[in-house]
C-alpha cells in the first residue's frame, strides 16, 4: 500500500499524482553532500553563502522541471534561532537557523515545506561546512531528506542527481559572486548516506556509503 502524503501538502502538480500511485512507499531518510574547493580563504566564502532561493541566475532545466522558480528569501541568515522564509513562484520554505559557526558552520532545518513534491521528497535539515585548505577553502553542502518513492535502487540515483544540480547551482553562484578571474572550483561529489547524528543533536557531515539502501 502507499503511504499517505504529509498532512497539509497539497499536491499542485499533476503529473505527481500519478507517480505517487504507483512508487510512493514509506519514507527513508536520506542525505547528499557536495564538496568543492574555492581559491580564497574561509571568511571571505562565509560572507557569500547562498541558500538557494537567493541564486539570480536561472536554475538548470532539471530542477525547473521538478521545483517551482526560486524568487526570494526574507530573513537573518546569521543568527540561530532565526527563520528565513523562501518565496517560490508556487509555494515556499521556511528554514530555521540551527547553528551557527562564523566560517565554520551554517546549519539549518526545513520545518515547512510547500512546493507540491511533498509525497516525493520532503525536505528535513541542510548544512554548509567550511573547511581551511592551503590557501583556500573546502565547502561542503549537504541535504538531508526524506525520500517516498520506492525502489529506492530506482530513485535514490534520480534524487542524487538532482540534488547535486542543486548544489553545484549555488556552490556556483557563491564562487561568480567572489569574482574569482581564473581561480579554480574542484567538485568531489559524495556518495549519498544516511544522515547521522553528532553530539549537539544536528547531521554530522560524513562521506560513508549509503547505508539506507534496501
Amino acid at each position: 500500500m502507499t503511504s499517505p502524503m504529509p498532512a497539509g501538502r497539497p499536491m499542485t502538480i499533476p503529473w505527481h499524482r500519478r507517480i505517487l500511485e504507483l512508487f510512493a512507499r514509506a519514507p527513508i531518510a536520506e542525505s547528499v553532500t557536495t564538496r568543492v574547493h574555492i581559491d580564497t580563504e574561509p571568511d571571505l566564502v562565509w560572507r557569500r553563502i547562498l541558500f538557494y532561493e537567493d541564486v539570480p541566475r536561472g536554475a538548470p532545466f532539471p530542477l525547473r522541471v521538478v521545483l517551482p522558480c526560486p524568487l526570494r528569501t526574507d530573513g537573518d541568515k546569521t543568527t540561530t534561532g532565526s527563520r528565513v522564509y523562501c518565496v517560490y513562484s508556487r509555494g515556499d520554505v521556511i528554514k530555521r537557523i540551527s547553528v551557527v559557526e562564523p566560517a565554520r558552520l551554517l546549519q539549518f532545518d526545513v520545518v515547512e515545506q510547500n512546493l507540491g513534491i511533498e509525497g516525493c521528497v520532503l525536505a528535513k535539515s541542510g548544512s554548509y561546512r567550511l573547511f581551511p585548505c592551503g590557501e583556500g577553502t573546502d565547502v561542503a553542502l549537504v541535504t538531508n531528506y526524506l525520500a517516498y518513492l520506492h525502489p529506492r535502487c530506482l530513485w535514490r540515483p534520480v534524487e542524487a542527481f538532482l540534488a547535486r544540480q542543486l548544489h553545484r547551482h549555488i556552490l556556483q553562484a557563491v564562487r561568480a559572486t567572489l569574482d574569482l578571474r581564473g581561480a579554480s572550483v574542484r567538485v568531489d561529489l559524495a556518495p549519498s548516506h544516511r544522515p547521522e547524528l553528532d553530539s549537539r543533536g544536528g547531521h554530522a557531515w560524513t562521506t560513508s556509503p549509503s547505508r539506507s539502501r534496501r
